[in-house]
């Protein structure tokens, strides 16, 4: 306690202290003063509730539509519950400040999957999970945090060199041309509520609101290999194609060996079949602009339909994750990051829970000491190397019988 010198120094101290007082005093009294209204939610009724509806043996609804609702079977939902409350406190029982039971790791896995799934605002399901809007937004975000770190390494790898093999197997098999790691592409994701000083970089003419960019490669199974999201200023795809880490393990050597032979000519590297906009590296094949022979138009038309995977894998994604079809509220590029992820490694452990994927086991290469290469990026860029290619590509499709591609 500090002792004053002087009596004027007491009566100035005790004035302020009556001041305050009446201050506080003042503002209690007053009608604008509101104290916060707690809500018992009954959360244990919402939890017999959901058990009740989905997860008793003999349940209300059955698993066709479980499977509709949660956009995964029963089985695949009970064993991402089970990982998620094994490795993160947040999803462990616990008692609150007041000393009553927490959600259930059941509970808040529903309320973040619905929200993946349908997109509706965190409050959405606050009469059925009895769960605060406040509460629904924190779970969504620790459980994408929670999918990344458990699934990231699994379901949203490079392709290894089995993958390669692999996926070069079923795209000869079932687009006739070798060599095709997959095809590349860009989408739109609405920003709602983007920052003021950031929507004139987040928008663009033909959309007219905020939006974030994603960059994916899928192959012909839907799998996603590579995505990039968030990039800043993306207008357009070669801006995002620019700044993403696409060619990473090309730079750096760790790339699996990708060559292959076509037409009698060997290749260092495999390609992605790419629309007009994108440049025209040694890595991407893009179909004839005006194709005028034969050879051309029945290329055209094999490429394009090839290249219809990665517009069927947005059309799955955003299908099934409703979160990215419907303006994201989150305020910051990080969090719309985490859902648009987490939504990704769930559409591809799906898509290997149905048996559908082309390299469904997980081999790893073995481990290789970066070393920083600096000759790939004039082989990335040989133009000369691009229309090479899609000149034996060419030669390759019109010497194989393809009578669905024919005039």
């Amino acid at each position: 306690m500090i002792e004053t010198s002087s009596d004027s120094s007491d009566s100035g101290d005790t004035k302020f202290l009556q001041n305050v007082q009446a201050f506080i005093e003042d503002t209690a009294n007053s009608s604008e003063f509101r104290p916060r209204k707690s809500v018992d939610r009954q959360r244990e009724v919402g939890l017999e509730i959901l058990l009740r509806d989905w997860f008793v043996e003999e349940p209300k609804y059955d698993e066709t539509y479980f499977r509709k609702k949660f956009r995964m079977d029963k089985s695949m939902f009970l064993k991402i519950v089970s990982d998620i409350e094994a490795n993160f406190e947040y999803f462990q029982e616990g008692e609150d400040a007041r000393g009553k039971k927490s959600f259930t790791a059941i509970q808040k896995c529903t309320s973040a999957v619905r929200q993946l799934a349908t997109g509706n605002p965190p409050d959405e399901y606050d009469e059925y999970l009895h769960m605060a809007a406040r509460t629904s937004r924190e779970t969504l975000t620790y459980f994408c945090e929670a999918i990344i770190k458990l699934y990231g390494r699994e379901y949203l790898r490079r392709p290894t060199q089995h993958d390669v093999a692999r996926i070069f197997e079923a795209h000869e098999d079932r687009h006739h041309i070798p060599g095709m790691l997959g095809s590349i592409d860009c989408t739109h994701v609405e920003w709602l509520n983007c920052p003021k000083h950031l929507r004139g970089q987040y928008t663009r003419g033909d959309h007219g609101v905020p939006t974030i960019m994603l960059e994916v490669t899928a192959s012909q199974d839907l799998w996603i290999w590579h995505a990039y999201f968030g990039a800043p200023g993306s207008n357009n795809d070669i801006n995002v194609l620019n700044q993403s880490d696409l060619y990473l393990t090309e730079r750096n050597g760790t790339a699996p060996n990708t060559s292959f032979y076509v037409n009698g000519r060997f290749y260092k590297r495999g390609y992605y079949l790419t629309d007009g906009i994108y440049n025209k590296y040694s890595t991407f094949v893009k179909a004839y602009p005006y194709p005028t022979d034969l050879k051309e138009r029945k290329f055209k038309r094999l490429q394009e339909a090839a290249r219809k995977d990665v517009e069927r894998a947005f059309g799955a994604l955003k299908g099934k994750w409703k979160i990215l079809r419907r303006p994201l509220r989150a305020m910051t590029k990080e969090k719309i990051g985490l859902y648009v992820h987490a939504a990704i490694i769930l559409h591809n452990m799906v898509i290997k829970r149905d048996g559908r994927a082309i390299a469904p086991v997980h081999i790893m290469d073995p481990p290789v000491e970066p070393v920083w290469d600096n000759t790939w990026l004039p082989e990335l860029l040989d133009e000369e190397v691009h229309h090479r290619l899609r000149y034996d590509l060419t030669e390759h499709v019109w010497a194989q019988d393809l009578p669905h591609l024919d005039d």
